[in-house]
């Protein structure tokens, strides 16, 4: 394998493709078509089949179509692919589940109205296309969720549903934590066998490779803690290994069989220290055995398997950490010269991914996605490297921009790191402050639609990874809530913070700055609006949490588990957007889609009906269709979103616009 990279790099070589580097910011391209942004992507999710002679892939072949599947031979990606799609009902992924058959599923618009907090009006379906025999067959089966491909056992895959009444005891549980029942699917004859059921205290159940359950997680009402179990892969009987109060914030996640030690696993834990580190865990001793990696200046991030999982299912090869980009550290020499000499031949390569391989390794797929790279994938064949297609072919890598790593200084001496997307283009640039949703996330920028749409209009985009944020450590994430909540207090500050900076680092103009943000981001903006120190000209508020109170009662009588707690101790004393609209001093534009699930509809009512009552200057867009997350976003709300957003930053942000 590595004398076949070896060649192909010199083969890029001498095409002049290495070492293509970023491009230096001089003048600035003209602003593409709102259009160009607002196209969902235009393929997804390329990958080989087991045997190495098809691709698939996922593309969606007009602005208004939804997605198909395409199949095509590998020996000649010239030839008419054989195309899989659905009427009614709409392709969402697919897997390879053998050298032959495709899986599927899809999902149909079941309502016009969502049905309560986290219902949507979605349901979900699953299907099977035969590409050899080019038959494609539907199941009858409701809301599934693929759990195992099972690759030892073609054709069949295991399936789980949820289980119980949604007003049991189980429905105040959050959904990571609800009982479900587990079944091997038969993809031939469409027939399934149970395997196991969960309950409450003993459910989410993991399989390995072969179809062995060996892990197992629940929770124990009575005590209110997390508990995890484990059997070894081909026993019988459960054994419980670890305990967790639901009160206690450190980190405890299941990762993986350990492979290298018999009766171990790994894990994520801080087990005492501020950083989650890898560890390996003794089941039987029930303890942790060893650190395998941990850093100072970041959280553990994810593991990195085996290229090749159809011959080396389960394997893991590195340990992932993410600051500036994804860095892996690698515990297989041969996978780490691979990516090695990948990243030499990609252009642009940024974070990169084999994303899938053929069972004998000589055929694979490779995605590559960055700054200047909105995603896309090459098939190395035979020693030979071509390009299956961008996710957005329109947006040429030369007019992106450059995305830098930052820190700067709260007002409290606390360090924020920070993603700042700078426009090609002189400055000082009129700056938009772009907070992430959660809050309680890992926010890792690879390539942002949005901050990049902002760029390519002029603008400069601050994502600050704000106390509360994921990724950095027990305090940095405690500090937003275990004090008192601190939305609208030291969080916002830290947004505000790092808009000044930037202010006094000459690059950025003062009276040209404004916040836009989405579902926690959009809170943030409502808050931005109304605070009496104003740096900003306009706030953009989407799907925005206007009445934290409404919000927390979801939580509190519906959820319980992961998740939970931090919600209610952070919303419970924040600050309040619909107690201080009459506080507001800057323009806003309100965005919320009609069927939202998670922030419902109902805020951005209220919030805009005071609005009126106080005489504020706002403008409301509203997505009809449009649910919580970027996946119910079609070409329609996106380029509705874009053209307002632009229009108004331009014409009605501030005094004269920005």
């Amino acid at each position: 394998m590595m004398k076949r990279l070896l060649v192909v790099f010199f083969w890029l070589s001498s095409l002049g493709l290495l070492g293509s580097g970023i491009a230096m910011a001089g003048k600035a391209p003209e602003p593409y078509p709102l259009e160009y942004w607002a196209l969902r992507e235009v393929i997804n999710n390329a990958q080989v089949s087991p045997d190495g002679k098809y691709l698939g892939l996922m593309k969606i072949p007009s602005k208004t179509a939804n997605p198909i599947i395409e199949v095509y031979e590998t020996a000649d990606l010239e030839k008419k692919p054989f195309t899989i799609g659905a009427d009614k009902m709409e392709v969402t992924n697919f897997y390879w589940a053998s050298n032959k058959d495709i899986v599927f599923t899809l999902r149909q618009k079941v309502r016009d109205k969502i049905d309560g907090f986290n219902q949507g009006v979605y349901e979900t379906g699953l299907a099977v296309a035969d590409v050899k025999k080019k038959k494609i067959r539907s199941f009858d089966e409701t809301d599934p969720t693929i759990v195992n491909l099972l690759k030892d056992k073609p054709s069949k895959i295991i399936i789980s549903f949820s289980e119980g009444d949604d007003d049991g005891p189980g429905s105040k549980l959050s959904e990571a934590f609800r009982p479900r029942a587990y079944w091997e699917f038969d993809l031939e004859t469409g027939s399934k066998k149970l395997l196991i059921r969960g309950k409450i205290s003993l459910g989410n159940i993991e399989f390995d490779a072969s179809g062995n359950p060996w892990l197992a997680r629940g929770f124990d009402l009575s005590k209110g803690e997390f508990v995890w179990y484990w059997r070894e892969p081909g026993g019988s009987g459960w054994e419980e290994i670890y305990r967790q109060s639901e009160d206690d914030f450190e980190t405890f996640t299941v990762a993986e069989l350990d492979l290298t030690m018999p009766g171990h696993i790994l894990v994520y834990a801080n087990n005492g220290n501020d950083k989650v580190g890898l560890w390996s865990f003794d089941v039987k001793a029930k303890k942790f055995s060893e650190l395998i990696y941990r850093r100072d200046d970041a959280d553990v991030y994810s593991l990195r398997y085996h290229s090749n999982d159809w011959t080396y299912p389960d394997q893991v090869t590195a340990v992932n950490y993410f600051t500036d980009k994804l860095h892996s550290e690698y515990f297989d020499e041969v996978e780490g010269a691979t990516y090695a000499q990948l990243e030499k031949v990609i252009p642009y390569a940024h974070y990169l991914n084999i994303n899938s391989r053929s069972r004998d390794g000589n055929t694979m797929v490779i995605y590559n996605a960055g700054p200047r790279d909105p995603g896309t994938y090459y098939l190395l064949r035979d020693g030979q490297l071509q390009s299956v297609g961008s996710k957005q072919p329109l947006l040429e890598s030369k007019n992106l921009a450059d995305v830098k790593y930052i820190s700067y200084k709260a007002r409290d001496g606390r360090d924020i790191p920070a993603y700042l997307t700078v426009p090609q283009g002189e400055g000082p640039f009129p700056l938009i402050v772009l907070p992430h949703g959660g809050p309680f996330v890992q926010e890792t920028v690879v390539y942002d639609e949005w901050s990049q749409m902002l760029a390519n209009n002029g603008y400069m985009v601050l994502q600050p990874q704000y106390r509360g944020s994921k990724g950095y450590g027990m305090k940095f994430y405690l500090d937003a809530f275990m004090d008192g909540g601190q939305g609208g207090y030291k969080m916002q500050d830290d947004k505000d913070d790092g808009a000044l900076y930037l202010v006094q680092q000459g690059l950025v103009d003062p009276d040209r700055m404004a916040m836009f943000g989405w579902s926690y981001g959009g809170y943030a903006a409502l808050i931005a609006a109304s605070r009496k120190e104003q740096i900003y000209q306009c706030v953009i508020a989407g799907a925005a949490v206007s009445d934290p109170l409404m919000q927390i009662n979801y939580y509190r009588y519906q959820l319980r588990g992961t998740g939970a707690e931090e919600q209610l101790r952070m919303w419970d004393d924040s600050i309040s957007p619909i107690e201080e609209v009459q506080n507001v001093n800057v323009p806003i534009l309100l965005v919320h889609g009609t069927v939202d699930q998670r922030v419902p509809p109902e805020h951005v009512k209220k919030y805009h009906k005071l609005l009126d009552e106080y005489g504020k200057n706002y403008k409301y867009l509203e997505l009809d269709g449009a649910d919580h997350f970027s996946n119910t976003l079609f070409y329609r709300h996106q380029i509705a979103l874009y053209e307002t957003m632009i229009d108004y930053l331009k014409n009605d942000c501030g005094p004269g616009g920005m």
